[in-house]
């Protein structure tokens, strides 16, 4: 399988080869910090190759504290962008910034013990097609 990807300003553009071995929802106070959201939603493969197709010079890679919790991100518009980590052995990607449809589904929830107060029954408040309030579609 391949899939494309990109950054928001589309100043860079990547293809992954291959298949995602697990997706999870990471729940720990650094992907939280990353994604400045409940949870990251993270795809792994230790086979898959991945190839910059615009811009890849220009990714930016920050290891937290050399702890091992590794972003990449666009200096421009700061979107997160895949990245190897275990030395080169595991592709991390950002289930967001794929361009392309994805068949598989989230195997779970991880550091569900580092979850913030306030990440709970989620799925019982209000939806909305866009920002209540807004006309628009």
């Amino acid at each position: 399988m391949t899939y494309s990807g990109s950054c928001l300003c589309a100043g860079i553009q990547y293809e992954i080869s291959g298949e995602f071995e697990s997706f999870f929802f990471c729940h720990c106070r650094f992907c939280r910090k990353d994604t400045g959201s409940a949870h990251a939603a993270n795809l792994f493969s230790s086979t898959a190759e991945l190839r910059w197709l615009k811009g890849g010079d220009r990714v930016r890679t920050y290891d937290h504290e050399n702890s091992g919790h590794i972003k990449s991100f666009c200096p421009d518009c700061g979107s997160a962008l895949p990245n190897l980590q275990r030395g080169g052995s595991l592709l991390m990607v950002p289930a967001g910034s794929l361009d392309s449809d994805l068949e598989v589904v989230p195997n779970g929830h991880i550091y569900l013990s580092q979850k913030a107060n306030w990440d709970h029954r989620l799925e019982d408040l209000p939806r909305y097609g866009t920002l209540p309030g807004e006309d628009r579609p």
